[in-house]
């Protein structure tokens, strides 16, 4: 718990990119950070002037988790006639949910016709990049080829016991991280799983949030947060997830005191602030466990000043709990906290007394049977109301309330499109 909190409170789990999509433009992240003192040597050299080619592998088939490993040859062909650098990156392109730790894929890399070589395997935006490199050396430096000459390596891939069953078939990309090969010059592989199914996917979400069950006020809110997976296969790492709640304008989040607890075993447990991490799903959490469900309660707290409904955003981040935690899942939640109302709105007093009978000017006679004068009726004067013991009714209604409080709404609405920005994550190498 305390690794994987560590995690999650960084800046890492604050992005929404959650695969190494463009190698152009993951490149250029790594190139900025432990990959930044190369970053001119390209310009300086023959920038994509590579061509990388991938043999077909042996022995062919699919690959088991713990069975054998396949091998093929990767051939890196200079097409210029100038010399030019070359620095290795083995993309994976998975399909299924969950990101890979280092030991799902076996990973070996050997020089054929080429210098001496190391080799080592990286996570980055939760994927997996298989390096190598000139050895002695590290991950950032690369090979020098010739002009139109050729280095070749032999690969060795396969999966590790604990690939999980969740995911499936994947495909393997010779790339550069310094923007080294020509465009279309990409080879690539795709390597078949056994047993084969069909790949699982997280999904997560909110409920619409309802009135706190201990009372209606617009100051408390309860909604669930939500797990479901779909497809083959369970999670082989247990889920972490870290939960932040703020105001769309963060300028009122002290005004706001916001406090948020969540329910474990049926007792209410505060977070320490606006954000803290959840119980870890068990590893195993697959379409057969159903949906996992979460429930949270957001309320202001004692020393809240908001004057009127405000809008409110809570966010989840879901990565592994251990090992590869960059996040590859979140959910968000919007509704609306205001200030606890006291006392209900009165009708203001009539503006003109209520019509009233003129009172008689002789008394009535006085019945033979009784020796009780009659009663007189004593005239309204100005413009107080007749007593008829409950508020004569005029003008504004129960329903001004209504309409002054939709306005307050679709004023904080109109706010509500600055929501908060989320900060990228930072690149772990």
């Amino acid at each position: 718990m305390s690794a994987r909190s560590a995690v999650f409170r960084s800046a890492a789990l604050r992005s929404a990119t959650l695969r190494t999509g463009s190698a152009a433009v993951v490149a250029a992240a790594v190139a900025g950070t432990f990959l930044a003192p190369l970053s001119a040597s390209a310009d300086e050299g023959n920038p994509k002037a590579l061509k990388t080619a991938m043999s077909a592998p042996v022995p062919s088939g699919p690959l088991t988790r713990g069975g054998a490993t396949e091998t093929f040859d990767l051939t890196v062909t200079n097409t210029t006639d100038k010399s030019s650098s070359y620095h290795p990156w083995m993309l994976l392109d998975p399909t299924g949910a969950s990101p890979l730790q280092k030991a799902d894929v076996i990973y070996k890399v050997e020089p054929v016709s080429a210098p001496a070589t190391s080799f080592s395997i990286g996570q980055q935006d939760n994927g997996w990049q298989g390096m190598f490199y000139p050895a002695g050396t590290n991950s950032s430096q690369g090979f020098e080829i010739p002009a139109g000459g050729k280095l070749v390596w032999k690969v060795t891939i396969g999966l590790g016991k604990s690939y999980p069953t969740i995911n499936g078939d994947f495909t393997l990309r010779a790339a550069s991280f310094q923007n080294e090969i020509a465009d279309g010059g990409m080879g690539s592989l795709t390597f078949k799983t056994s047993p084969a199914g069909k790949p699982g996917a997280l999904e997560t979400w909110f409920d619409k949030a309802a009135p706190c069950a201990d009372g209606a006020s617009p100051d408390c809110r309860e909604l669930d947060l939500h797990y479901r997976v779909t497809g083959d296969g369970v999670f082989g790492s247990g889920l972490g997830t870290w939960l932040e709640v703020a105001t769309a304008d963060l300028d009122q989040q002290p005004a706001a005191d916001l406090r948020t607890r969540i329910k474990v075993d049926g007792a209410w447990k505060d977070l320490k602030g606006t954000s803290g991490s959840l119980p870890v799903i068990a590893k195993g959490f697959g379409a057969a466990s159903g949906d996992h469900i979460v429930r949270l309660q957001v309320k202001l707290g004692p020393k809240a000043t908001l004057k009127k409904l405000t809008p409110i955003k809570v966010i989840t981040d879901v990565g592994l709990a251990e090992g590869n935690t960059y996040p590859f899942q979140s959910a968000e939640g919007k509704f609306e906290l205001g200030p606890k109302t006291t006392t209900p709105p009165t009708t203001p007093a009539p503006t003109s007394p209520a019509p009233t009978s003129p009172a008689p000017t002789t008394p009535a006679p006085a019945s033979p049977t009784t020796t009780a004068p009659a009663a007189t009726t004593t005239p309204a004067t100005g413009n107080t109301p007749a007593p008829t013991g409950s508020l004569a009714h005029t003008g504004s209604d129960s329903n001004t309330g209504l309409y002054s409080g939709l306005a307050v709404v679709l004023i904080g609405l109109g706010g509500a499109a600055a929501w908060f920005a989320r900060r990228r994550r930072t690149v772990r190498g």
